[in-house]
């Protein structure tokens, strides 16, 4: 079950499986350039949750459980390329 609080990008409710996939690709991407090896086993729960909507959670976890900066950095990348127009 994923809290209220979380329900944000990939893990938001009412999206289609088109967006959901968009927007664990661009998180992946950020991923991958701003924390690099660091972010290999979350860029790689990303990836498999395109498929399998199992893995959204663990994915949320594994946000959940990087290092402060680096959650910071990849929140704000997401959130400033996601910004309305």
């Amino acid at each position: 079950m994923i809290a209220a609080a979380d329900r944000f990008g990939p893990w938001a409710d009412g999206i289609d499986r088109t967006e959901r996939v968009a927007r664990l690709r661009s998180l992946r991407a950020i991923t991958r350039l701003s924390l690099g090896p660091r972010g290999h086993a979350f860029a790689e729960t990303l990836r498999r949750a395109e498929t399998d909507p199992g893995q959204l959670e663990p994915a949320l976890r594994q946000l959940d459980a990087l290092a402060a900066l680096d959650r910071r950095s990849v929140l704000c990348s997401f959130a400033a390329l996601h910004r309305p127009a």
